[in-house]
């Protein structure tokens, strides 16, 4: 499998391209604030043309560039609808110090791609090869999802990739202090949807380095059973 990782804008959100081997064809997970032009950087070197663009959860940093990207090479953008609106309206998901920094950062409005598909029931999506699992993770945002997809590398303890978004990372879990935010809906989220995943995933979080699922059972605080309880 080939997997590209890079993180840009502000906030240093994590954008990825993903391709299945020997397959000139590829997925783009987060293209946020910043992303486009190492995307398009990767995909020139690689010689990949993206059949996707998919959105991990609305959030200005991690789609900021996406409309761009999926007009650019005409492809559509996955996203949950409960999070579409942010697409047009980054602020609403935002503290005011976060849209004060957008407004800043935005040349002109932000605006829908072309083409809009909604991950809303979906358990998988196969595109450029690849099969993803699709999990609904609300919590950090009403439409934060996980896209998962199997692995078969050098690493045996390793089979299984996550593309968690902002709902955990390496050592602590997305914030819900923001709107659409919840720490009901996360605490659940963590409990029944990320604490099922196998200790054989690798996450590949929306920022900072990736982990597994076997360390953050061990030692990320927000999965403890006495965090469970709160």
């Amino acid at each position: 499998m080939f997997l590209a990782s890079f993180a840009t804008g502000q906030w240093q959100a994590n954008c990825y391209v993903v391709a299945a081997p020997g397959v000139a064809e590829c997925v783009v997970i987060d293209a946020g604030q910043g992303a486009a032009p190492s995307i398009r950087q990767v995909l020139a070197e690689h010689q990949l043309r993206p059949k996707g663009v998919l959105a991990t959860h609305g959030h200005f940093d991690h789609v900021a560039d996406a409309a761009e990207i999926a007009d650019e090479y005409n492809v559509p953008l996955w996203i949950h609808s409960a999070d579409r609106d942010l697409l047009t309206e980054p602020a609403a998901g935002l503290s005011p110090e976060g849209a004060a920094l957008v407004k800043q950062a935005l040349r002109s409005p932000m605006v829908e791609p072309a083409r809009v598909e909604e991950f809303d029931g979906l358990t998988e999506l196969t595109l450029a090869r690849l099969r993803f699992s699709v999990t609904h993770a609300p919590g950090h945002t009403e439409g934060s999802v996980l896209l998962g997809l199997d692995y078969r590398g050098r690493n045996a303890q390793i089979d299984r990739i996550v593309f968690s978004g902002d709902v955990v990372f390496a050592g602590s879990v997305g914030r819900t202090d923001l709107p659409g935010g919840d720490p009901r809906v996360m605490a659940a989220t963590l409990r029944d949807v990320v604490l099922a995943l196998p200790d054989t995933a690798a996450l590949l979080p929306g920022h900072g380095p990736q982990t597994s699922m076997a360390r953050e059972r061990l030692e990320n605080p927000y999965l403890q059973p006495a965090a469970m309880r709160n």
